[in-house]
């Protein structure tokens, strides 16, 4: 039986998690389809040796909160390629897609929240983006 979605937990802060069911909802989706949208927004990132430090930084910062997400699985098979880069520039190996994906979402939600509504409205060109204030 082949499976079109790969089920993740990943672990980030509650302002982040909140910030995300704001993207959500702003979106009108699901939290899973933002963190997708979020993870496709910022792999092609993850090729420079700052933004390789940076992704590890974020995997190393607390995170209490758990969050199970859905993603479309050649989305998730990303993430191995994706550690297997940071493991080249950095030399350090990020052990399971889990938390390259949180370390990746993490990086995400860094940026300013205006400008990651934004970014959505552009990837779902049409629907509405309306985000309150994190």
């Amino acid at each position: 039986m082949e499976c079109d979605e790969v089920m993740l937990t990943v672990r980030i802060t509650a302002r982040e998690q909140l910030l995300l069911r704001r993207l959500a909802q702003g979106h009108r989706s699901d939290v899973s389809e933002v963190v997708a949208d979020g993870l496709l927004d910022v792999i092609p990132t993850l090729s420079s040796p700052q933004d390789a430090y940076r992704l590890l930084g974020a995997l190393a910062s607390p995170a209490p909160c758990a969050l199970t997400v859905w993603l479309p699985a050649p989305l998730a098979d990303l993430l191995v390629p994706g550690a297997a880069r940071i493991a080249q520039i950095t030399g350090l190996r990020i052990e399971s897609a889990s938390a390259m994906l949180g370390a990746a979402l993490r990086l995400w939600l860094t940026q300013d929240p205006v400008r990651l509504a934004t970014n959505l409205s552009v990837m779902h060109a049409g629907r509405p983006a309306a985000l309150a204030a994190a």
